[in-house]
């Protein structure tokens, strides 16, 4: 059993290390009327192995094994660039925290804008 153990190890591996390379992570370019874009994606890959062997008065010996993964990919998002200019537009929606900090320049300007402006002195 360690060498059938062995060697779907190593086949997993191998199938994980051709999956996981730039291309998977950053997609093929294409162009959207003056805009150049790429998309970004997240990929998460992960794997679990087992075996064990034993013997029993009655059923006499055995030995078993196995293996198992799992592959996750989700788009997070567009680098895009026109001209030179180049940003990136996320396909996520912001929650929490990170929406809140995202809030803050806006209320900081509506603040400021409600104060009484003070006289320019000459």
């Amino acid at each position: 059993m360690e060498i059938q153990f062995k060697e779907m190890i190593d086949q997993i591996t191998q199938f994980m290390r051709s999956e996981a390379k730039t291309s998977t992570v950053i997609g093929e370019a294409f162009q959207l009327g003056e805009f150049q874009c790429i998309p970004v994606i997240r990929v998460g890959m992960g794997f679990g192995t087992g075996g064990g062997e034993g013997d029993a008065p009655q059923q006499g010996h055995g030995e078993g094994g196995g293996l198992g993964a799992g592959i996750g990919i989700e788009p997070i998002g567009f680098l895009v660039s026109q001209g030179d200019s180049i940003s990136f537009v996320s396909t996520r929606t912001n929650k929490g925290l990170a929406a809140a900090f995202e809030k803050v320049p806006d209320l900081i300007e509506k603040y400021l804008e409600k104060q009484p402006k003070e006289e320019a002195v000459a």
